[in-house]
């Protein structure tokens, strides 16, 4: 008979234990199940959150729209008072200036500029 080759004081392999393999698996999926439904809420909430965020957003922007046309409208009238006070002014010194309110009539229909700056100088 041959004699075998190898060592003889090999370990005997152990017997695997499945049941606790098949437990420690189940207690991961229960806590990475808790932890994905935690981050689904999370996610939710925060989906909340960003959707107001966006409509005060959007109200904000209408609100300043608003303003801006707002300050537009009283920066014209400003503008318009402010020539109508000025034209005023040039008219009331026009006929201190002792210019006739017909001539000062007739130079504005002409409209020519020149004409009126030469009897403001004077």
């Amino acid at each position: 008979m041959p004699r075998t080759k190898g060592s003889k004081n090999r370990p005997k392999t152990t017997r695997t234990d499945y049941a606790s393999q098949i437990a420690e698996k189940q207690e991961s999926i229960t806590s990475l199940t808790a932890e994905i439904s935690s981050i689904t809420a999370n996610i939710d909430t925060l989906k909340v959150d960003l959707k107001e965020k966006k409509t005060a957003l959007k109200k904000a922007e209408k609100e300043v729209a608003s303003l801006e046309s707002k300050k537009a409208k009283a920066d014209a009238k400003a503008a318009e008072e402010a020539k109508k006070a000025e034209a005023e002014d040039v008219l009331k010194k026009l006929l201190a200036s002792g210019v006739s309110a017909d001539e000062i009539l007739e130079k504005l229909k002409n409209k020519n500029p020149r004409k009126i700056k030469s009897v403001w100088t004077n």
